[in-house]
């Protein structure tokens, strides 16, 4: 299954010249079965001007996503946008397959105090999984990378493949790499992190996408400022995995 990964740099507070950035880069993909895009990529982090430019329910995005999917023939999991219901803004996941429907949603869990998030945004209150091609696969939103609690009731649900979409920060860009890799050894699932990079009120985002493995190992990683980075992952490989080390199977569910 290959994967291209859009380490994409917002422009603050513009979704229509996003949108396009979006139709721009995905039209220069070739043989990618899923496309990845990070958080906020409608908006960043314009946060005091959410209200004025959040779509109703995200119609906007998802419109354009949509034809974008139908068009080239490609599954997308459209990173994070704002939206807006009855008033309220969410940071909502956005799954899309190849013939355009939406097939997941998943609204931030953990709101990230540091940037008084919660002032401006709902929080989500479920998660769910989702399948492309018979794989069962979740995504997590930026500061849920630090829960893992999150990231291994998803596994107990199934996942072989975990997305985590991501604005994070420059200055604890270290902590992001550290916190991928174990998100992916202790769940051996694989890891495919989309983080923007660019400048939004005073935060500097740090890039750093890259795809693991279930067994620790970057597939790829590391290009310096906006780009695409690719991946093929083997699925198959995972079983193999498990079956060597078979973590999963010696939880001690009576106890923790």
């Amino acid at each position: 299954m290959k994967i291209a990964v859009y380490q994409m740099e917002i422009v603050p507070g513009e979704p229509d010249k996003n949108i396009e950035k979006v139709r721009s880069w995905i039209a220069t993909l070739k043989d990618i079965e899923i496309a990845v895009l990070p958080e906020m990529w409608n908006t960043s982090y314009m946060l005091n001007q959410l209200q004025e430019i959040t779509s109703e329910n995200g119609e906007r995005e998802i419109t354009a996503i949509s034809e974008l999917a139908k068009q080239y023939h490609i599954n997308i999991v459209a990173g994070s946008i704002t939206v807006k219901e009855n008033g309220k803004i969410f940071n909502r996941a956005i799954v899309i397959n190849k013939m355009g429907e939406v097939i997941h949603q998943y609204d931030k869990l953990h709101l990230v105090p540091m940037l008084d998030e919660p002032s401006y945004l709902t929080e989500g209150n479920k998660i769910s999984i989702f399948e492309i091609n018979n794989v069962k696969m979740g995504i997590i939103i930026c500061y849920d990378l630090r829960f893992p609690e999150l990231s291994r009731k998803l596994t107990l649900k199934g996942i072989e493949v975990l997305f985590v979409v991501a604005e994070w920060p420059v200055e604890r860009i270290d902590q992001f790499e550290k916190l991928l890799y174990a998100r992916a050894i202790e769940n051996q699932v694989y890891v495919i992190a989309s983080n923007s990079i660019g400048k939004c009120n005073g935060t500097i985002f740090g890039g750093k996408s890259m795809v693991i493995n279930p067994l620790g190992d970057a597939l790829t990683k590391g290009i310096l400022g906006e780009g695409t980075i690719q991946s093929n992952i083997n699925i198959e490989e995972i079983n193999k995995i498990r079956t060597e080390i078979p973590l999963l199977n010696s939880l001690r569910k009576e106890i923790y």
